[in-house]
């Protein structure tokens, strides 16, 4: 007999990725395409990614098989449902995804108890309490420009912001550390003379594409791991406020990291766990098996779903 299937879709600002599974857990097919957040970049990129992603993780696969999906996805836009709706039926599966937003599904991705917590920081940061795999309460996640404190934006900012005080005080950078590293980012080679001319350049790139700021995180992670002061107060400084929005809407079960800042190893990571000490700390795994593990667990017995958790979500 021909084991029935299920897909899960993670969709953000940068990518889109499709996890095929059967219901035993075992992954079947992936693929990733481009963003597919329909409200940064539009409804017909996103929809266009996502179709993209599930025809190739689907490959030869028969769509029929398909028992369920479900679809997470930044930037919830309702006119998505009927287009989804569309493509599913393209590949032959007999139902559109169930569709919610990205937070429950990067939960789902660290923990398979339906209560509990998450905390992500990536390029941006929010907590969120989650009861029975669904929001219940949201803390910061208020974007780049009024929110967002201890994302991997609020820290390559801060780190900007630092390094162009000081060239504008007359102060260069020095020996590697994390003053050098963000001119090295942002001028290379080509660097004026003149410390405050220098200040100026770094505001006008970072004005024309501010979005540039968050890859400055790992900067200042390499930057806090060799020691540089400035970097190890604005890796602290990150931790504070990331644990102080958790505590905001954590009240028991498991605390789930996600997002590039929390699941990668460094300064922050650490300090983060640290402060949680005493905690149930886990650590999201893949989010588009996170998502087919949700879509799977409307077919499966609940103690079938948990003890199958891990295979839907390993990296």
């Amino acid at each position: 007999m021909t084991e029935s299937l299920v897909v899960g879709v993670d969709a953000g600002a940068t990518s889109t990725r499709v996890a095929v599974h059967s219901l035993g857990g075992a992954r079947v097919g992936y693929a990733r395409a481009g963003a597919g957040n329909p409200t940064a970049h539009g409804l017909a990129k996103a929809v266009a990614a996502i179709a993209t992603a599930l025809g190739e993780a689907l490959g030869t696969h028969d769509g029929g098989r398909v028992v369920g999906s479900l679809a997470g996805i930044a930037g919830h836009v309702q006119e998505m449902v009927p287009e989804l709706a569309k493509v599913w039926a393209d590949h032959g599966i007999a139902e559109g995804p169930r569709y919610m937003g990205d937070v429950p599904i990067a939960y789902a991705a660290g923990s398979a108890e339906p209560d509990g917590s998450l905390l992500l920081s990536g390029t941006g940061a929010v907590a969120a309490r989650i009861v029975g795999f669904k929001v219940d309460q949201v803390a910061d996640g208020l974007g780049w420009l009024l929110g967002d404190a201890g994302s991997g934006f609020w820290i390559g900012r801060r780190a900007v912001k630092a390094v162009v005080h000081a060239l504008d005080r007359g102060a260069p950078p020095r020996g590697g550390g994390l003053a050098e590293l963000v001119v090295e980012h942002f001028l290379g080679d080509d660097r004026p003379a003149a410390s405050r001319a220098a200040a100026d350049r770094i505001v006008r790139l970072a004005q024309a594409d501010h979005m540039r700021l968050a890859a400055l995180s790992s900067l200042v992670s390499r930057a806090a791991e060799a020691g540089d002061p400035a970097a190890l107060e604005i890796a602290s400084e990150a931790a504070e406020h990331l644990v102080a929005t958790l505590r905001r809407v954590h009240e028991s079960g498991p605390v789930v990291l996600a997002g590039s800042v929390l699941t990668s190893e460094g300064p922050v990571r650490q300090a983060v766990t640290e402060r949680l000490a005493g905690e149930h700390v886990t650590t999201a795994g893949d989010a588009a098996g996170a998502a087919a593990w949700l879509a799977a667990r409307d077919v499966l017995r609940e103690a079938d779903a948990k003890a199958r958790h891990a295979a839907f979500t390993a990296l």
